[in-house]
């Protein structure tokens, strides 16, 4: 469609294509939460391209310590993995 909205229209196959291609959703309600913490994953954490591989809501005040402990926080019961 000319008229369709693309940046909808990216976040839609990025989202079918990341996460429901590999979940079976059981209902409404579950369906609901995994979209909030895909949502959440997605505007925290996850790398966008067109910001310079960071994430929408990249915290710029701080460094990072390379000699920290490097902590695994799954997503969506293991599907993503967030690294801090």
């Amino acid at each position: 469609m000319p008229r369709a909205n693309s940046y909808a229209e990216r976040f839609v196959g990025t989202l079918r294509r990341e996460c429901l291609d590999h979940v079976l959703v059981l209902g409404e309600r579950h369906l609901r939460s995994v979209l909030a913490e895909y949502a959440r994953h997605y505007n925290s954490h996850r790398p966008h391209q067109g910001l310079q591989q960071k994430p929408p809501q990249h915290q710029f005040s701080h460094a990072v310590d390379i000699t920290a402990r490097i902590e695994r926080r799954q997503v969506l019961g293991g599907l993503i993995s967030e690294y801090r």
